[in-house]
């Protein structure tokens, strides 16, 4: 999920950054720092979008540099288990397809896509389902739960696995045509349910 956290640090401004002023000077400088990184405290830092330093630093003796405490917002993205994600393939590989999800790519792995037998054709980019004809391609829309996670560190790329296999999930088209079953088998079932009832009552007459 995307959210604003809160962070503090400590910015080291050198003197030729002085010529700015110190929030802009330190905003470059934690953007710098933070943006595309990984923290498992967090998750993937996708950009700084405030930042709030102390108008008061501090020297060090043989550094011409001032240093400041800073707090400031960013915006990350923390994939979570078991979270329902949206997002679009991008690879086809022999074993799966990877999915973008926010600022990564997830792996949507053969196994986790649907029961059915499956095909995947690497040269064609596209997997595709033996029985149903349905089809993954670079491209899909999809949608998908989050069922495993582990973030690196620093500009590490992390893993995060995902899968299909339950019901409403899969490509949107996939989820669309399954939503019109179910809904054609409640209005059945109703439908059903109402011819009983006035059978039951016709027989008491």
């Amino acid at each position: 999920m995307f959210a604003i956290v809160h962070m503090s640090d400590v910015v080291r401004i050198p003197p030729n950054r002085l010529t700015h002023s110190l929030n802009d000077a330190a905003i470059q400088i934690l953007k710098e720092k933070y943006e595309s990184m990984i923290s498992p405290e967090v998750g993937y830092v996708i950009m700084i979008t405030d930042a709030n330093p102390s108008s008061i630093g501090k020297l060090v003796a043989g550094d011409g540099a001032t240093y400041h405490k800073v707090t400031f917002k960013a915006l990350a993205f923390y994939p979570k288990l078991q979270e329902i994600i949206e997002g679009e393939v991008v690879e086809i590989t022999d074993f799966g397809a990877f999915v973008r999800i926010g600022p990564t790519d997830a792996l949507l792995h053969l196994s986790q896509i649907t029961d059915d037998y499956l095909k995947s054709d690497v040269k064609q980019g596209v997997i595709v389902a033996n029985q149903t004809a349905r089809s993954l391609k670079i491209g899909s829309k999809i949608r998908a739960r989050i069922t495993a996670v582990s973030l690196g560190k620093g500009a590490g790329m992390g893993k995060i696995g995902i899968t299909c296999r339950q019901p409403f999930l899969g490509a949107v088209e996939w989820v669309a045509d399954e939503i019109k079953k179910a809904k054609a088998a409640g209005e059945q079932q109703q439908q059903q349910s109402a011819t009983t009832k006035e059978k039951k009552g016709g027989d008491r007459k």
